[in-house]
């Protein structure tokens, strides 16, 4: 009798995507350019924060609110990408998913060297997507320079042997790295605890985030965040 072959899958898997806007090289320079017009004009006055780093900037959360052309470009083509995304991992209809409200908030954030952002996650939020509107050069000292660190967290307290360490991916249990390039988003779940490693390179990192979720048809919701 042949015995059944070995079948190993990956269990609770967590969903990351990477996303390239198609409208980036037109778009990207126009939204530097506001945003540091914003800066310079006190009109983006930064998210309040206990951390002491510096060298990052967070603006409100209101950016899907601002009126002008290339923030309402972004906005539609970040829900865009973050749809598509939702589409490839749900077993969702096009129109079921269209029928959802959804609800999102997004601000941006500018890093200069030595800079960072803090490991956090987004409570009452169902998505986070991280959008790259520019970045500096590589570093020759660090090569985690900026890079979006998402922290594992399901196998913390799994025992580290020589046989569970060097598990190839999507076992690997280690943070998983993904260095942002202009013109493309990260999307994952938004409970996943992540950060930005500190830039090393002169320049700036700007990004812009933002924080989603959706509501059915029939579903009340629960109110703004």
């Amino acid at each position: 009798m042949t015995a059944p072959p070995l079948s190993i899958v990956p269990i609770l898997a967590t969903p990351f995507g990477v996303v390239p806007l198609p409208a980036a090289e037109a778009l990207n320079p126009n939204l530097a350019e506001l945003f540091a017009d914003r800066i310079r004009a006190g009109a983006a006055a930064p998210m309040p924060t206990s951390d002491s780093n510096t060298g990052c900037y967070n603006s409100r959360d209101d950016l899907l609110e601002w009126p002008e052309q290339p923030m309402r470009q972004l906005s539609a083509e970040m829900f865009r990408g973050v749809y598509s995304v939702i589409e490839s991992v749900n077993d969702f209809h096009d129109a079921e998913l269209r029928s959802l409200r959804l609800e999102a908030r997004a601000w941006f954030t500018v890093i200069k060297q030595d800079g960072y952002l803090a490991a956090t996650n987004h409570p009452l939020t169902a998505w986070c997507a991280i959008y790259c509107v520019a970045s500096p050069g590589p570093s020759a000292t660090r090569q985690d320079s900026g890079v979006l660190r998402l922290h594992e967290s399901r196998l913390a307290t799994m025992f580290q042997d020589s046989t569970t360490s060097v598990m190839r991916f999507p076992f690997t249990p280690s943070h998983y790295g993904w260095r942002p390039v202009p013109g493309q988003m990260a999307v994952f779940p938004a409970s996943v605890t992540h950060e930005i490693a500190m830039v090393r390179s002169p320049g700036e990192l700007v990004l812009v985030t933002a924080r989603l979720r959706f509501v059915g048809p029939r579903q009340q919701g629960i109110g703004r965040w």
